[in-house]
């Protein structure tokens, strides 16, 4: 329910809501062929409410498209399944093992999975012929995201030039493409962590379990608690144990760390995120601690 003050003004939550539904709107008017890109994660799963507010009583006009690292929370895709099931929206899956097997990744080998991500979205942007892709990105979360519009222009090769973006003065996105470009709509780039929570928490939104407090066997690297998986084996001198834990984002399950934490409800996590001192990215996202620009640099070679 809409909250307003004595003045009839609305809520910062409603106003956010309001924006970014408009957001989805306009992109469903302007553009042939959007799609919203799906990770399964919290930011994902609150764009998905979104849209389905945008356009109902009718389903949501798009597809969702993942991409499918193989390195995937099993809480997540359960999760996401059950999500597509309720929405009856079209799943494109774009898998990086079989990225690979095609020969669309060349020296795989020599390049870690996280950044197999990339030629992976852009060979499925193109193949599907998407013409903008929605993305979860905050401009909170990290200093290549501040820099973002919320049209983010991409070029034929899919990438991001960050002196090259559109002035958005008044609300007012320029959309226009030549041919071959894509853009990247970001809907939620005003919100913070602590308005994505207050979001879920009023409207009662499904997310994986593991956002919240559980007990997980995890070990110690590079100043982050990761999981016990033989996907990701013990290096010398690291020792497994088992602690009360949860995740504040859901990414590559070898680069994802966790953090100690007995919050077990929405309130509880609401509480501690409003003191927390770091983003969700900067305390348990490994793919982000390789350099300074690490992000940046993803960017501009096509990521998310």
């Amino acid at each position: 329910m809409s909250q307003t003050h004595s003045d009839y003004r609305l809520s910062q939550l409603d106003q956010l809501e309001a924006e970014s539904i408009h957001i989805f709107r306009e992109v469903a008017a302007e553009f042939e062929k959007p799609v919203l890109m799906f990770s399964g994660g919290k930011d994902s799963i609150v764009m998905l409410r979104l849209a389905e507010k945008a356009f109902y009583p009718a389903k949501i006009p798009f597809s969702i498209l993942q991409v499918d690292t193989g390195l995937d929370f099993p809480e997540v895709m359960e999760t996401r399944d059950r999500w597509v099931s309720r929405l009856g929206v079209n799943l494109v899956v774009a898998s990086i093992d079989d990225a690979i097997r095609d020969g669309i990744i060349p020296d795989a080998a020599k390049i870690s999975r996280n950044r197999l991500q990339i030629p992976t979205l852009l060979n499925a942007i193109e193949e599907n012929g998407f013409t903008a892709a929605f993305g979860g990105g905050r401009r909170d979360e990290e200093k290549a995201r501040a820099k973002e519009r919320v049209y983010s222009h991409r070029d034929e090769f899919g990438q991001w030039d960050p002196k090259n973006q559109r002035p958005e003065l008044w609300s007012l996105y320029n959309g226009r493409l030549h041919e071959g470009e894509h853009m990247r709509i970001f809907p939620i780039s005003n919100w913070t962590e602590l308005d994505v929570w207050d979001y879920i928490g009023r409207e009662g939104i499904e997310i994986p379990n593991i956002y919240f407090s559980h007990q997980r066997r995890v070990f110690e690297r590079d100043g982050m608690l990761m999981s016990e998986t033989p996907l990701n084996p013990l290096r010398e001198g690291e020792v497994v144990e088992e602690r009360t834990v949860r995740f504040r984002t859901c990414g590559d399950i070898t680069l994802t760390g966790c953090v100690e934490s007995t919050a077990s409800t929405i309130e509880e996590i609401i509480d501690e995120v409003s003191i927390a001192r770091k983003t969700e990215r900067g305390a348990t996202r490994g793919d982000d601690r390789f350099s300074e620009a690490a992000m940046e640099d993803r960017k501009k070679e096509g990521y998310f």
